[in-house]
């Protein structure tokens, strides 16, 4: 109930109003029955805007640190997350990829549409980072259609760090759906997963119309975060005075 409370009332209406989006491809999603649609993931924004436009309810994979955040506003980030029905996924240890494939299976039993972002967290620099399997077992096991989905131009709009986003136009973008039924009882060969995550990422990329790096998103942020504690350790910040 506060899904739709949130949609079509107290978030829906201001989210159009900030970023106008233009919305193509729309009639790409199914109006009935179980669907993956799996899109780049630019900015904190897109959890909202994706499902504003959306005529069916969307269920999103979402990391658990939304859920568990100390103080006022961690409660608060909670409350609005399981409210509108997300799903917390712890994304550290050894089962996390099982528990994220679990619990997207389920809402596809449900002939529900699941949200998912292949490439496991958000591009901090704009660019297209190489897809997990995850999207294409849960793909293979449920028999299910994969909608590619393109936001454009919400990483300017609220790029990571940024609580306030601009106010600019934004883009979403649909394609075709990819039948991956040709594979159907293949879901444990790496090599079919790892073809069609990447023609999953293929689809997305010719969307967003983005520069790819064929490197996972966290191993590129963690590589980041050490070149700059390198650089700071050899050279300090000079004190005055």
């Amino acid at each position: 109930m506060f899904y739709y409370l949130l949609k079509y009332v107290l978030l829906g209406p201001l989210l159009r109003l900030v970023f106008r989006p233009r919305i193509e491809g729309l009639e790409h999603v199914p109006p009935t029955g179980a669907a993956i649609v799996a899109g780049n993931h630019l900015s904190f924004s897109d959890h909202f805007l994706m499902p504003a436009i959306l005529k069916r309810r969307i269920t999103f994979l979402a990391k658990a640190e939304y859920f568990t955040g100390p103080g006022l506003k961690g409660r608060l980030t909670a409350f609005f997350f399981r409210s509108a029905g997300q799903i917390p996924v712890d994304r550290s240890g050894k089962e996390a990829g099982q528990a994220a494939i679990r619990e997207g299976l389920g809402v596809l039993r449900k002939n529900e549409l699941l949200g998912i972002y292949p490439e496991g967290t958000r591009s901090h620099d704009g660019r297209l980072y190489k897809g997990k399997v995850g999207v294409a077992v849960m793909a293979l096991k449920a028999q299910v259609p994969v909608i590619p989905c393109a936001m454009i131009g919400t990483f300017e709009a609220q790029p990571p760090g940024k609580v306030i986003p601009h106010i600019r136009p934004v883009g979403i973008r649909f394609g075709a759906p990819l039948d991956f039924s040709r594979y159907a009882g293949m879901e444990n060969e790496k090599a079919i997963l790892r073809a069609v995550t990447d023609e999953i990422m293929y689809a997305i990329l010719s969307l967003s119309e983005q520069e790819y790096v064929d490197q996972y998103a966290a191993v590129a942020k963690a590589e980041q975060a050490a070149a700059g504690e390198l650089k700071e350790r050899r050279f300090p910040k000079m004190r005055l005075g």
